[in-house]
């Protein structure tokens, strides 16, 4: 009996050894070392660059290089402003904005191309970065400057008119209660001759175009009773009438418009190049350096000016991936700011006269003011 209690209580106290070893792996963890170790965050990133890497998107001076010329979205039919000579050539203010980018770039005026855009096609043609910019005729707003994309700097101050036949007995606006306008659509006109219409109490029956030269088109063949958009513009479209003396501008002015070259949103250093450009030609008329003697200039006692033209310090121009002496060209091609504006509306200006107003240099008591070179 005894030996068969010790067999039965040999094969428990085995068959517990046994239990207890196959157990053991489970219940007490190895030693750290023999664990396989989790892999560093350092040990995954191999595994991650082995993915092709998104590419940067290119910088519009990127694509401006590579393609050797400026694309600029313009008016063609805009007298003073954007327009086609005789020949057949794009002219006008708007039209060496964009060719003084250009020199400046290139150090040729030439190295850029015109893209005819309407009124409405401005803001897509930005948004979609169809241009590198617009300089057409242009009013900078809060909602364009958020959806279009980056204005630059103000070139041009206007403020919206209307204009009449001269014998239409119109002298205010309240003497137009129930006319007929003719109006750009898709512009801040547009809305400014709703506003300010309703601001007195007026009714009016709107006749809208796309094209702005279908507006003038139909207001000189009688379809409308007056028209109206910025008063230079009124003034440039009123020059090219059969019979300029018989329509007048009212001198009610219903907004504000300021003008200005865009650029496409999103390239902060094409913003500040186009801007810098800008910049050179209205401090350029301040200091009297013009297209005749930007050569002479270059050595000039005058440290500001100096360095405007390269010849000595900096304001930027290696940052912006400019030559230091980039001034130069752009004066050399298409003048400084006064000389481009009396180029085309000055006293013997190629498309009208306008006086310069709100247009002259700070100096001189208008708006035109541009921040120090330096």
């Amino acid at each position: 009996m005894r030996t068969k209690l010790s067999v039965v209580l040999s094969a428990l106290i085995i068959l517990g050894l046994l239990v207890t070893a196959c157990a053991a792996p489970a219940a007490t963890p190895a030693p750290a070392a023999e664990q396989p170790a989790a892999p560093p965050a350092s040990a995954e990133e191999p595994a991650q660059s082995e993915q092709p890497a998104a590419p940067a998107a290119q910088g519009i001076m990127d694509t401006v290089k590579a393609r050797g010329k400026v694309v600029c979205g313009v008016h063609t039919s805009l007298p003073g402003f954007g327009y086609l000579d005789s020949e057949g050539k794009n002219q006008g203010f708007d039209i060496d904005l964009c060719r003084a980018v250009a020199a400046a770039v290139f150090g040729d005026p030439n190295a850029a191309e015109f893209v005819p855009i309407s009124a409405a096609e401005r803001g897509p043609a930005l948004q979609t970065r169809e241009v590198d910019m617009v300089p057409r005729n242009m009013t900078q707003t809060s909602s364009r400057e958020i959806q279009w994309g980056n204005f630059v700097h103000v070139m041009f101050y206007d403020g919206q008119g209307m204009m009449v036949r001269a014998d239409s007995g119109f002298t205010t606006l309240e003497d137009m209660d129930g006319a007929t306008v003719c109006v750009t659509t898709g512009t801040t006109t547009e809305q400014n001759l709703a506003d300010a219409f309703r601001e007195r109490g007026l009714t009016f029956n709107a006749v809208t175009f796309e094209d702005t030269s279908a507006v003038y088109s139909a207001y000189e063949s009688g379809r409308c009773d007056a028209a109206t958009s910025d008063k230079s513009q009124l003034a440039a479209v009123r020059s090219g009438f059969a019979s300029p003396a018989d329509h007048l501008i009212m001198e009610v002015t219903m907004s504000k418009e300021p003008l200005a070259p865009a650029v496409p949103a999103g390239d902060d250093q094409w913003a500040d190049l186009v801007r810098t450009v800008m910049w050179v030609l209205i401090n350029a008329e301040e200091l009297g350096v013009t297209s005749q003697n930007v050569q002479e200039m270059k050595v000039s006692d005058n440290v500001v000016i100096k360095r405007m033209l390269g010849g000595e310090g900096s304001f930027g121009q290696e940052d912006l991936g400019l030559a230091t002496d980039f001034a130069v060209n752009v004066l050399a091609a298409v003048g400084n700011y006064g000389e481009i504006y009396n180029r085309y509306m000055g006293p013997e200006g190629l498309s009208f006269t306008l006086d310069r107003g709100l247009n002259d240099l700070w100096t001189e008591g208008g708006l035109i003011y541009a921040p120090p070179l330096r």
